[in-house]
């Protein structure tokens, strides 16, 4: 690996973007342009696993928080939807979580409790 510097540096890093954005290895190894037999002979090396661990670690912790900014959102709308009869989406699910929710979330052990049953 010695001589190739930067360039090969900056190969891995790209091949790191690749392997997380790409439906297969195959893709990733195109989109980089290097082979696919490269391409996994790369993942084998320490310096590529410890930046692909923290790159996917990186991806994920931005999808959680993603998730977590549009919960908020997402809940406002399944309420409107469920209490809105003008709707109109065939979504027949949406009745049995307002019935639940009617009855304060109650389901499952929790509705055969003596407090519950009267």
């Amino acid at each position: 690996m010695s001589g190739h510097g930067t360039k090969l540096k900056r190969k891995l890093e790209e091949a790191v973007a690749a392997m997380l954005t790409q439906r297969n290895i195959e893709e990733a190894a195109r989109s980089v342009d290097v082979s696919t037999a490269t391409l996994m002979r790369w993942q084998k090396l320490p310096e590529f696993q410890k930046a692909y661990r923290e790159a996917r670690r990186a991806a994920h912790n931005q999808s959680v928080a993603r998730l977590q900014q549009a919960t908020s959102a997402a809940v406002s709308t399944l309420l409107k939807v469920m209490v809105d009869p003008r709707s109109g989406l065939p979504i027949s699910g949406l009745n049995a979580f307002g019935r639940r929710a009617e009855i304060g979330g109650v389901s499952g052990p929790e509705r055969e409790s003596p407090q519950f049953i009267k």
